[in-house]
């Protein structure tokens, strides 16, 4: 017996498993919003979610951010990692979110290639579906000026 991807599942990436913690992420970008985690009490924002706060040890909400922003770091993966990305290559960055000081979100910039994103370039989120399911991701897009 071999592990062999079938046709169809190498067509499918990983589908995102919400537990407690993360549940009102999901739920925002199933409502094509974003939302991310934040202290009642201190007013930290945390990425990944938590229920309490890791600095005062508050409970924690899902507050909307627009999911505007600056590339912080990226990387070009020129083969798919996962099943379903399609043909590399692929850029994905992890963003400085511009309403949610301190919080960094990952995803895949849209449309970029090798060359085409620097460190601080400006970037917009967009909530696009999970091939295979009933999600939805973050997905950024460059902001041309």
């Amino acid at each position: 017996m071999t592990d062999t991807p079938t046709a169809a599942s190498a067509d499918v990436p990983p589908q995102p498993v919400p537990d407690p913690d993360s549940a009102g992420y999901w739920d925002a970008l199933a409502g094509g919003a974003l939302a991310l985690c934040r202290c009642a009490t201190c007013r930290t924002w945390m990425q990944p979610p938590l229920e309490r706060c890791r600095r005062c040890g508050g409970a924690t909400a899902f507050e909307p951010v627009s999911g505007a922003g600056a590339v912080h770091s990226f990387i070009v993966m020129h083969r798919a990692s996962v099943p379903g990305q399609g043909p590399g290559p692929h850029v994905i960055a992890i963003v400085d979110l511009d309403d949610a000081p301190g919080a960094r979100l990952s995803g895949r910039v849209a449309g970029a290639g090798p060359g085409d994103v620097t460190v601080g370039d400006r970037v917009e989120m967009r909530v696009t579906p999970v091939a295979g399911g009933p999600f939805h991701q973050p997905e950024f897009a460059l902001v041309r000026a």
